[in-house]
């Protein structure tokens, strides 16, 4: 019995990872990260859908751009997670979570056509990094240079997804 009410007690106990930050700089960075990691795994999905789902001539193309484009997304969750956890805060725990936090619209359509596809994910990576920008000031302010560094490396990322969607999308 002692056991379990040990693992009990250990469940309940609050996770206080040691920061330099204020309470209130870890509570606006926590919230602000965790919605950008929504963001990235709703985005991820969006992108795994799309490259499932994807149909036409140019099926091969698209179909390898967009597995790469989700690879890269994925990559970029694991780091966003552990800034949190680093900075004093705790992160995701569910994908009813990153439903509640995401911004970035789902498409459960049937059938969305390739030009549709690209054109979607290139205004989501848009929106993405636009949103990695604000939290940048917020870094900015609150003195975290370690996670602003990482968001400079994460906004190119999605500019060059942006620049690749477009192109791979523009009709000649």
């Amino acid at each position: 019995m002692s056991k379990l009410k040990g693992a009990k007690e250990r469940r309940q106990a609050a996770l206080r990872t040691t920061s330099a930050f204020s309470a209130q700089a870890v509570r606006d960075l926590t919230a602000e990260l965790n919605a950008l990691l929504a963001d990235m795994f709703a985005l991820y999905l969006k992108t795994k859908n799309f490259h499932w789902h994807m149909s036409g001539p140019s099926f091969r193309d698209y179909h390898l751009l967009l597995d790469e484009q989700a690879d890269q997304i994925l990559a970029s969750t694991d780091p966003i997670a552990e800034r949190v956890r680093k900075i004093g805060g705790t992160t995701l725990r569910s994908i009813g979570h990153i439903g509640r936090l995401q911004s970035l619209a789902d498409n459960d359509a049937e059938f969305v056509s390739p030009s549709t596809m690209l054109a979607e994910l290139r205004e989501d990576n848009l929106r993405l990094a636009g949103r990695m920008r604000e939290t940048h000031v917020l870094c900015d302010d609150a003195g975290d240079v370690a996670t602003a560094s990482l968001l400079e490396v994460w906004i190119d990322e999605a500019e060059r997804r942006v620049w690749f969607l477009f192109e791979a999308g523009r009709k000649n």
